[in-house]
């Protein structure tokens, strides 16, 4: 600690010292940020006003409350700002009912209104940077579920539950950063952990993950991109649940169900004039993998989506296509696949 004293009074006026200081919480920051605004471009320009306000107001910061809580407050406010100007994030199912696959797919919508994955290799969060009261592990804190049950909550009880639940603050620390007290935090934590325990699946998507087992998921991801790359409709078909959902925003339009995902496939996204690469990642600590697509034209494969893998014990229980190319660099991803496809993904 008297080290980032040291370094606090150093910061002031020196923007060198300022990144050393800030650097430990930088990832964390953002994840908080995306959390409350499930979008990475909108968490990085909250992350940026964040520090810019920080850096412009160290002069007056006292000490009062630790670094890590002034800091907090300020991305925590910023990203209250932007909820107030935009609606919130939603996955398809949230939208719209499941589509009939016999038809077309409902047309493209844009603007703030999907949900967006996110890079977990860059949640960047320690364990001693956590407060005690942290209830989810950072990974579970990112999952496409949680991330999207998080969205349906009004913004301050986002706050509220993200900043008790996830980063471990008290009560009073959690009522200092909104300035409110600790009764309205505690009544509205009651009423977020409702909503959301009512939106997520009883168990998380790590222990599920971790009940398979590393060599397992590879397996399982390998399986699935080379299915989709040779357009293995049956193959891909037969790893999902029987009550499998397959979304791919910005298109509202989605699926339910084995026989509707297969007939959808067959018809689109794998029809025989397509042809794919698959890149396995991971995103929202989950399985994924970035698909390229041929384009004719050009003759070379170019970015097309973020697929992330949902899993159960029973199967596949989601695929989640995030077809915004604009999200590869996001992910460190190039805008082309390696010139020498492997037989396989190549496990993260």
């Amino acid at each position: 600690m008297s080290g980032e004293l040291d370094l606090l009074e150093a910061a002031r006026g020196d923007e060198d010292a300022f990144a050393q200081l800030v650097g430990p919480y930088r990832a964390q920051l953002r994840a908080h940020c995306y959390r409350m605004l499930g979008s990475l471009p909108d968490a990085d320009d909250a992350l940026q006003e964040t520090l810019l306000r920080a850096w412009r107001g160290l002069d007056r910061f006292e000490g009062r409350s630790s670094l890590r809580s002034w800091l907090y407050t300020i991305a925590t406010n910023a990203s209250l700002r932007t909820i107030e100007r935009r609606p919130r994030r939603v996955l398809p199912v949230d939208y719209a009912p499941a589509a009939d696959p016999h038809d077309l797919p409902a047309d493209t919508l844009t603007g703030s209104v999907w949900l967006e994955p996110y890079p977990d290799g860059e949640l960047g969060v320690a364990d001693d940077l956590l407060g005690p009261d942290a209830r989810y592990e950072q990974r579970e804190s990112i999952e496409l579920a949680f991330t999207a049950a998080l969205q349906h909550l009004p913004a301050r009880q986002r706050a509220v539950l993200i900043l008790r639940d996830v980063l471990g603050f008290s009560a009073r620390e959690t009522a200092e950063v909104l300035e409110t007290t600790p009764v309205s935090v505690d009544s509205a934590l009651q009423r977020a952990r409702k909503t959301v325990g009512e939106r997520v699946p009883a168990r998380s998507q790590q222990a599920t993950l971790r009940t398979l087992g590393d060599s397992e998921v590879r397996e399982l991801v390998n399986r699935f991109a080379q299915a989709w790359e040779s357009h293995d409709v049956a193959t891909l078909v037969a790893m999902l649940a029987e009550d499998a959902r397959m979304t791919m925003p910005p298109q509202p339009s989605w699926y339910q169900g084995r026989d509707a995902i297969a007939e959808f496939l067959g018809r689109w996204p794998l029809s025989p004039v397509k042809r794919f690469q698959l890149l396995a990642i991971s995103a929202n600590g989950q399985p994924a993998a970035a698909a390229y697509i041929l384009n004719e034209q050009t003759a070379a494969f170019e970015a097309e989506s973020i697929i992330v893998l949902t899993f159960r014990d029973d199967g596949i229980e989601e695929i989640t296509a995030f077809r915004t190319p604009g999200l590869f660099p996001f992910f460190g991803l190039p805008g082309q696949p390696p010139a020498e496809p492997s037989d396989g993904p190549a496990p993260t």
